[in-house]
């Protein structure tokens, strides 16, 4: 899977945005001391824009800019042969990034997506304007030996299945997960007691509201 499949399987913007608050809240609950969670969400990350963002520790993210326009996606893939790191002038792969609007080029150089010499670090894009019937991508060539790191990057965005949260997180966090506990929190209904307790015994509510809060998500 590409961008251009990717563009295909992305929920739109409001059920993008929910379904990353949910994953977020999640981290939170799963993982409440960390300060480097894998998913996060930020809701005031600059004057009128929140941030979706992943980290999986060892160099690969995405990052999704939600502004009053729409949304810009970003991905990264460190090893992807089309890497600015990979390429001969070390810069993005052509047509990644040559046809973001000028509503959207503010996300593009932001400092936060970039390397210590300004070189965005990106191997998928997509946006999409609020009145755009789909997301919207370059028109890229893509290398032989591999493609951007659209297919698993993305993956729990195109898989919205509490499932796949929780074949993942399993993995991810080495412990059983409540599959009753995840259907709650990806129906998007408030955070209680129990169901943090269903999720992570070790911590309780008062313990991760204010975090689940900065999030955006509902406490119930």
């Amino acid at each position: 899977m590409t961008v251009y499949d990717l563009a295909r399987r992305l929920p739109d913007i409001p059920e993008l945005r929910a379904l990353c608050r949910a994953l977020a809240a999640l981290d939170v609950v799963l993982d409440p001391e960390s300060e480097d969670r894998h998913h996060r969400y930020d809701t005031a990350w600059a004057p009128g824009e929140e941030l979706a963002s992943m980290r999986d520790g060892s160099g690969n993210e995405y990052s999704i800019t939600f502004t009053a326009a729409g949304a810009y996606v970003r991905g990264f893939d460190h090893e992807s042969p089309m890497s600015p790191h990979a390429t001969d002038d070390q810069k993005p792969w052509p047509g990644v990034l040559d046809a973001v609007p000028d509503l959207f080029r503010d996300c593009v150089a932001e400092p936060a997506f970039s390397d210590e010499f300004g070189t965005p670090q990106v191997t998928v894009c997509l946006w999409r304007e609020h009145h755009d019937p789909g997301w919207r991508h370059g028109v890229i060539d893509f290398p032989d030996e591999g493609d951007d790191g659209a297919d698993w990057l993305f993956g729990l965005l195109t898989d919205r299945t509490p499932e796949a949260f929780q074949d993942w997180a399993q993995d991810y966090y080495e412990m059983p997960i409540d599959i009753d506990a995840v259907r709650h929190v990806y129906a998007g209904e408030p955070l209680t007691a129990s169901v943090v307790t269903a999720l992570n015994s070790a911590t309780t509510l008062a313990a991760v509201a204010d975090r689940v809060a900065a999030t955006g998500y509902p406490i119930g």
